[in-house]
């Protein structure tokens, strides 16, 4: 009939599958809470803190297998990548609780290494069915996509920690138990639901997912909020904590309304569209003319915003009846164009970016995985506490600092490094409290890092999109990701492993424990030195991209003046 009907099923089945993509993302952070069953590996394996420390890198090197569910998200459909990334993390955070529960003798060294490597492994295959399908499905929102995906990442280690606390008491076996039951139900329920579906065609569709956008992110502003209260209340027991899980589960299931939302929403329309089609008989030919004279439009805006040498290499073409002469020599692309991954390996602004980025990640990582030994040692007996905000800070890092550098890059065109600078001022201000040991530097300690921490994970990888273009972006991403592992290695494995067993007693049986300041002090003074070398880093890529940014933000002012 002409006429476009609203597809009120695959609207709702599209935000069914984000709902669920938002799930996957709040237990997939699993690999941030090492610390909360660290200490149970240690006694129980009689582990030197090298050794340890040792056992996290293990974990961490489990993401720098994430390349392969890259290449397989191109050939493997989505259900099929979480259900590999779920069984996975079954395996493997199923033989640590038969370990720490003791149901089992404790295996040798190198396969416990071997089964945290999985596990820390299989939330990259989650990862990567969530975030390339929900792009997909909504291209033309992909900021906020990732902004709120990502910031549920950050939420999922307090989410399971205070889930413990609350039900379980933080019993080590009991967190296992968790990690591994609690993301297998959770993905088998996305399997059902997650699927590529059309993205929005018209501007009309495009404001109603920005509309439901913004309530997600007040829920998830909402369930972090939550999380701290019930950290800084300290009621942990009895039914107090029964009804903080409830509630939180609750909050967690919320943005299941917006699909049904959408259904009724759309059904509605659609009712309403078909009331008016006898009224809209000459609207096909009068879309074709307008179809027609958009293209044409958009055919000259594309002519006219074409670089002076394809311009040229165009218009030879048309006077050679196709004929094409194509440049004996290539050039290479400068910053803002799009790189191939050779390309971007040969620039001295990817080294920058990527040394500054290992200076940001690979020193909190060494804070996040050793922040049980670090609890113990300054005194405290439980330090949950400590892994849940570093978490929830982290995810108000991860969601402000996008918003924020979007907002003064559109405003002023501010470089984007000059805020992974400005993290990693403030986070070596908090490595240096934390080495005076005073009373409560840890609380603030694990604030700023976990803040810093998400800042430096939400600002490089638009930052890495800008510079070097997107065609090639998920590969110059996974390489990005190796500080990852190599940061851990460097400043939790050897760092941190090194020095604390220089400090410590020996304990029968083989292990040894510090007690005290001195512990930690040196390596967070290493580590203070360290992310002063990123301002630096930091510093001078933006000063070396300030002309890309500039004209980003000559691009986006032109587009907002024209109404476009």
């Amino acid at each position: 009939m002409g006429l476009v009907k609203s597809p009120s099923s695959s609207s709702a089945l599209k935000w069914l599958g984000f709902v669920t993509a938002v799930w996957v993302q709040s237990i997939s952070g699993n690999n941030y809470t090492f610390s909360n069953y660290s200490d149970a590996l240690k006694s129980l394996m009689n582990l030197t803190q090298l050794e340890l420390n040792s056992l996290s890198v293990a974990k961490d090197i489990g993401k720098a297998f994430g390349i392969l569910a890259g290449l397989a998200s191109d050939r493997l459909s989505t259900p099929v990548i979480l259900l590999i990334g779920c069984f996975e993390g079954l395996l493997g955070y199923g033989v640590q609780w038969l370990v720490v529960s003791r149901t089992i003798q404790p295996l040798p060294y190198w396969q416990m290494c071997v089964f945290l490597c999985m596990g820390g492994n299989s939330t990259t295959w989650m990862n990567t069915a969530v975030l390339v399908t929900c792009i997909r499905n909504f291209r033309r929102n992909r900021g906020p996509v990732s902004g709120i995906l990502k910031g549920y990442v950050g939420l999922s280690t307090a989410i399971f920690t205070d889930l413990c606390t609350a039900l379980f008491s933080s019993d080590p076996a009991s967190f296992l138990v968790l990690l591994s039951v609690v993301p297998f139900a959770v993905c088998l329920t996305a399997v059902l639901f997650l699927r590529e579906i059309p993205p929005a065609a018209t501007s009309d569709e495009e404001n109603e997912e920005s509309k439901y956008f913004a309530v997600f992110n007040i829920v998830a502003v909402v369930v972090a909020v939550y999380l701290q209260s019930y950290d800084i209340i300290g009621i942990k027991t009895g039914a107090f904590s029964i009804a903080f899980a409830s509630i939180l589960l609750i909050l967690l299931a919320s943005p299941i309304a917006i699909p049904f939302h959408a259904f009724i929403k759309n059904l509605n329309l659609k009712d309403h569209d078909e009331q008016e089609e006898e009224g809209r008989i000459d609207e096909p030919l009068l879309r074709s003319e307008i179809v027609a004279e958009t293209v044409v439009g958009a055919a000259v805006t594309v002519d006219n915003e074409l670089p002076p040498s394809l311009k040229l290499l165009k218009e030879e073409e048309e006077e050679n009846h196709g004929t094409i002469m194509v440049p004996t020599e290539k050039k290479r692309p400068v910053l803002g164009e799009e790189h191939t991954i050779y390309e971007t390996i040969l620039t001295v602004d990817f080294w920058v970016l990527f040394v500054s980025f290992l200076c940001g990640v690979g020193t909190g990582l060494a804070v996040m995985n050793n922040m049980g030994q670090i609890g113990l040692a300054l005194g405290y007996t439980d330090v949950s506490i400590f892994v849940s905000m570093t978490s929830i800070w982290g995810f108000f890092g991860r969601i402000l600092s996008g918003t924020i550098s979007e907002h003064f890059i559109k405003k002023a065109g501010t470089p984007r490094p000059l805020w992974n600078a400005a993290s990693q001022i403030i986070m070596a201000v908090g490595y240096l409290l934390m080495a005076l040991a005073m009373p409560g530097s840890l609380y603030i300690g694990s604030m700023v890092v976990g803040v810093c921490y998400g800042v430096r994970l939400a600002i490089t990888v638009p930052t890495a999109s800008e510079l070097f273009g997107l065609k090639y972006y998920g590969l110059i991403y996974n390489i990005l990701v190796l500080n990852l592992p190599l940061g851990s290695f460097l400043f939790s494995g050897l760092l941190a492993g090194l020095l604390y067993d220089a400090e410590a007693t020996p304990t029968p049986g083989g292990g040894n424990t510090c007690l005290g300041a001195h512990c930690y002090r040196l390596i967070f003074i290493v580590m203070a030195f360290v992310s002063i070398i990123g301002v630096g880093l930091d510093l001078l890529l933006a000063f070396r991209t300030k002309e890309i940014y500039a004209k980003i933000h000559a691009s986006k002012k032109a587009k907002r003046s024209s109404g476009r």
